[in-house]
């Protein structure tokens, strides 16, 4: 078996310290690494490695495959990883001299706390590789800071108060990250606005060329992968430019279609639905009038007695 075959498995903050040659972790659920104090000789020199918790990574002279995608990064970036997710890493000459830091915490740290319930929010941590944070250093500063007190706090002796202080501050780091993302997309409003374009564009021609009848309504999924994103990314980057997301622009160009069909064919509604994509007639009358506020049947009659 090849190196780049193994899989590594990293199911606790303890085996993330026994694996970079640290000492025994101060913190069980969370802890922050030092990259520039990793011994990489005695770390693999390749392998796919998947962690059992949440990390928020800056790092600078490092390359690795994430996901289906190549990134090296240079100057330093940000990218945050979810539990189970796969890194591939390869070594380089140039990873010599890794710089950044990795804070690490597990899924049982944020357990039943308000964080915990709304941490599906932070959707960037699921975005691909190349969707990457770019910081500013003003921002790289920010976000230091406030690492260095949460380190400091797990450091000390932990009290009553030491939970809901390394939540609070964890939280903190979160939203500056979520804010300093929101920023990342208004400085690529020109690229984004492109994106935009072709997927409008993909949409109409989509619907219009009926692709739905034989593959089904498009997903979000589907439609990121065509723009070359991931869906969340792609997601976000919409309702940040457009107000609404990847799925309510789905269903604007299928109703537009839906709306056509009605009026310029002698289609049946269940017909209509089937060449839409829909498995269940129901399923498209319900959204129509959900979205619209009549049925198909209705919208058809009163436009033909208006008109």
């Amino acid at each position: 078996m090849q190196n780049e075959d193994i899989i590594y498995r990293v199911k606790s903050i303890s085996e993330l310290h026994d694996f970079a040659g640290f000492e025994k972790p101060k913190h069980p659920l969370i802890t922050v690494v030092d990259y520039a104090k990793i011994n990489t000789d005695n770390t693999p020199q390749s392998g796919r490695f998947v962690c059992e918790f949440y990390s928020i990574n800056f790092k600078s002279n490092c390359s690795f495959h994430y996901g289906r995608q190549f990134f090296d990064h240079k100057e330093g970036t940000l990218i945050c990883t979810a539990p189970e997710q796969v890194i591939q890493m390869h070594k380089t000459e140039k990873q010599l001299n890794v710089a950044g830091w990795g804070l690490f915490f597990h899924q049982e740290f944020i357990r039943n706390t308000a964080l915990g319930k709304k941490i599906a929010e932070y959707s960037f941590f699921n975005y691909d590789e190349t969707e990457a944070l770019h910081l500013s250093s003003d921002e790289q500063s920010t976000l230091t800071t406030i690492l260095q007190q949460i380190e400091k706090e797990y450091q000390t002796n932990i009290d009553k108060h030491s939970h809901d202080l390394l939540i609070s501050n964890l939280e903190l780091l979160l939203n500056y990250c979520k804010r300093f993302y929101d920023r990342q997309f208004i400085t690529r409003t020109n690229k984004n606005k492109d994106v935009i374009a072709n997927f409008e564009l993909f949409l109409s021609e989509y619907f219009r060329a009926e692709e739905s009848k034989t593959m089904g309504l498009p997903s979000v999924k589907f439609c990121a992968e065509k723009m070359n994103l991931s869906p969340n990314y792609f997601s976000d980057m919409l309702k940040n430019e457009t107000g609404k997301n990847a799925q309510e622009h789905i269903h604007f160009h299928l109703l537009e279609r839906a709306k056509t069909l009605l009026l310029a064919t002698n289609h049946s509604v269940n017909e209509i639905a089937f060449l839409l994509g829909f498995e269940y007639p129901q399923n498209f009358s319900k959204l129509f009038k959900n979205k619209l506020g009549v049925s198909p049947s209705h919208f058809r009659n009163n436009q033909i007695l208006n008109n």
